[in-house]
């Protein structure tokens, strides 16, 4: 930090107090609830980078987990317009989608019931709700519009225990169901990865949706060791990661890949059934004209 101080913020410093003196009071309050005020001070009121490590690592921490709050507000729409184009679910597995959903209601619950900042679990309401709508297209789109109906009453029965009534879950069941959301977030990306396998494509899952997901579970694995204790939360990023690596490296693979898998080539099912007529065999010494055939013949030049 101390290089980054002298040889970028030092110059700059002309430049940059005359737009900290014209922030709005209001944005002050709001970086001041984020790090506290002496690193408020330290930062932005003195634009020392180096003076104090720890309020530099809480605030890039904090940066982090807002960008990826407010990312995750559009991380599946890519996913969600792909399929409503496409009207394919082809290459999606519900059961990931399942999986996830399940897995971000126990952490958004547990976040809440916690009171852990909103910036190290918001994402999980706005990425839980657009998995929702991913999960009904790509049953509705597989023709099971019942089970696409089932699987709301499934989320909505879910949302009522976990958040809505919390009288139906104490404190030790949800500490073990956050436990399990750990193990379900890993679950989630292994049918998802069978599916890409299984199909030798990606069909119309989204690469945006990928990519974006690895960043977010590699960034996630840095702010929850900056501003949360709590292992069972850091193992399940730490295995998330690992696993969007994987889908990472499979949509590399695939890149090329058509869109929809191949349908297998049929034979004819006539044996004379040929698109190109067949050559008509010429007659040797024997003089004989061949058999008409029903097609008109072709006419042969010689050299």
């Amino acid at each position: 930090m101390d290089a980054i101080q002298k040889t970028i913020v030092d110059p700059l410093q002309p430049f940059l107090r005359p737009i900290v003196s014209s922030v709005p009071q209001p944005v002050h309050d709001a970086i001041v609830s984020l790090i506290g005020s002496s690193c408020h001070n330290t930062l932005l009121l003195n634009l020392d980078l180096a003076q104090d490590p720890a309020c530099t690592s809480l605030a890039i921490s904090k940066a982090l987990g807002i960008a990826i709050v407010g990312a995750s507000g559009i991380v599946k729409v890519p996913q969600i317009l792909k399929l409503i184009r496409s009207g394919s679910s082809a290459g999606v597995s519900f059961v990931s989608y399942a999986l996830e959903t399940a897995s971000l209601l126990i952490t958004l619950s547990y976040g809440v019931r916690n009171q852990f900042p909103f910036s190290t679990y918001g994402e999980s309401a706005f990425i839980a709700a657009q998995d929702v709508l991913v999960g009904v297209l790509v049953l509705t789109y597989a023709g099971k519009s019942a089970a696409a109906a089932a699987f709301l009453a499934v989320v909505a029965a879910s949302v009522y225990a976990l958040l809505v009534d919390t009288t139906l879950i104490d404190a030790q069941s949800m500490a073990y169901l956050q436990a399990g959301a750990g193990a379900l977030g890993v679950a989630s990306k292994v049918p998802q990865i069978l599916t890409i396998w299984q199909v030798g494509g990606t069909g119309q899952l989204s690469a945006f949706a990928v990519f974006n997901y690895l960043a977010g579970s590699l960034t996630r694995i840095f702010t929850t060791l900056q501003e949360v204790d709590d292992k069972l939360i850091l193992y399940g990023f730490l295995a998330g990661f690992t696993l969007n690596l994987v889908l990472a490296a499979q949509m590399l693979y695939y890149w090329n890949s058509p869109s929809q898998p191949k349908k297998a080539v049929q034979t004819p099912k006539f044996k004379y059934a040929v698109s190109a007529p067949e050559a008509t065999p010429v007659a040797r010494s024997s003089g004989a004209s061949p058999k008409p055939s029903g097609r008109t013949p072709t006419t042969r030049r010689r050299g």
